[in-house]
């Protein structure tokens, strides 16, 4: 120690490898015959010790910092990264920290973050590449995958609070080409937009909170939106029954409503409804109810300052455009603006999921509401 202390690094060698010679078990000793290598500037040697300690203690803190310093030091970028996020891993169990412990941290975490600046430049170069190459899927899948790699985004998966439809593909936003029909829904924007707007100059009892908990329900993070138009709902169908009164007033959207594929289940679906988002409200993160439906989303009136999250990845709405996804993974959204937000949200089929599955849905939910009277 008094070597180490002094700085004569071989010295300390000799002494720390006769003392682990003596008690090879002695996890401490090891990591000080590393230090003396390192004085003396004998890498294998600091290695090899390092080595010794980590296979007594792999969760040995000390000997994980010094590892990732060592590895940094030799230019060996891969391992020196997947070191430092050792090390990283490890902090977490170790209070009270020397400054100068947290100054050699500091130091390698802003060399990680180096890395994967050099790294993510490469990766971004491949994507712009291949972008003229991959169709939507390939494009979304691929992007997702080197974003996971680099760190820049999470995957998620789905979360169910009814039924849950076993084997489909947890994607966030369903590709355009499963629902061909979007282009006729598009195209009628114009028109759902002037009788939505119709029907808020005189909206009557036709908007509703789309919040509405039981009495005696917790403080949750849907507290702030309980009984509030700040999200405020109209509903065309709901559960599968038509909301006549605003069919009458809204006849061109109803009638488009009637001619699309929507997820027709007796008691279940279709859903369809104008969401209104009022001037700095956020609907929180949350899940739906079944994996086995589609969410569309058409955007009719759009300030700007709103966004809409599924997963790992954030979307604007477009005036006129519509988007599908699965509300069963994780989802939020927000309206930053002066101005209200309002959209039309309708639900379809999974499109991963065939006609004879769906038959055999319908009829299973049949027959159990039949089974329970």
């Amino acid at each position: 120690m008094a070597a180490i202390r002094a700085g004569d690094g071989p010295a300390a060698v000799r002494a720390f490898t006769r003392a682990t010679a003596a008690d090879p078990g002695a996890l401490a000793l090891w990591r000080n015959l590393a230090h003396g290598h390192r004085l003396a500037g004998n890498d294998a040697g600091e290695r090899a010790a390092l080595d010794r300690a980590l296979a007594i203690d792999r969760l040995d803190f000390g000997s994980q910092l010094r590892l990732a310093q060592l590895l940094q030091r030799r230019r060996e970028e891969q391992a020196a990264l997947v070191a430092w996020n050792n090390v990283r891993q490890l902090v977490d169990r170790q209070p009270g920290l020397s400054p100068q412990v947290e100054q050699e941290l500091a130091a390698g975490l802003a060399y990680c973050d180096a890395l994967r600046a050099r790294m993510a430049a490469s990766a971004d170069a491949v994507l712009a590449a291949g972008k003229g190459q991959w169709g939507e899927t390939e494009q979304r899948r691929i992007t997702a995958f080197v974003d996971r790699a680099l760190g820049r985004r999470s995957t998620y998966h789905n979360e169910c609070a009814g039924l849950y439809y076993p084997f489909l593909p947890a994607d966030e936003y369903f590709d355009r080409k499963h629902f061909p029909w979007l282009d006729e829904l598009e195209a009628n924007a114009a028109v759902i937009k002037a009788e939505l707007e119709s029907l808020l100059a005189d909206p009557g009892d036709a908007i509703r909170p789309y919040v509405r908990m039981e009495e005696g329900s917790p403080p949750s993070e849907w507290s702030a939106l309980d009984h509030s138009l700040d999200w405020g709902a109209c509903f065309l169908w709901e559960y599968g029954q038509a909301n006549l009164p605003v069919h009458e007033r809204c006849p061109q959207t109803a009638a488009l409503l009637d001619r699309l594929p929507l997820l027709r289940i007796p008691g279940r679906g279709p859903s369809a409804f104008f969401s209104i988002l009022k001037p700095h409200s956020h609907i929180p993160p949350h899940t739906g109810v079944t994996n086995m439906r589609a969410i569309i989303h058409l955007a009719l009136d759009i300030p700007e300052k709103c966004w809409f999250r599924v997963g790992g990845e954030t979307r604007e709405w477009v005036e006129g455009k519509a988007f599908a996804f699965d509300d069963t993974i994780d989802h939020e959204a927000m309206n930053g603006s002066d101005q209200r937000r309002a959209i039309l949200i309708l639900d379809a089929w999974n499109p991963h999921i065939s006609e004879p599955e769906r038959q055999a849905i319908i009829d299973y939910i049949a027959a159990s509401d039949a089974a329970l009277g």
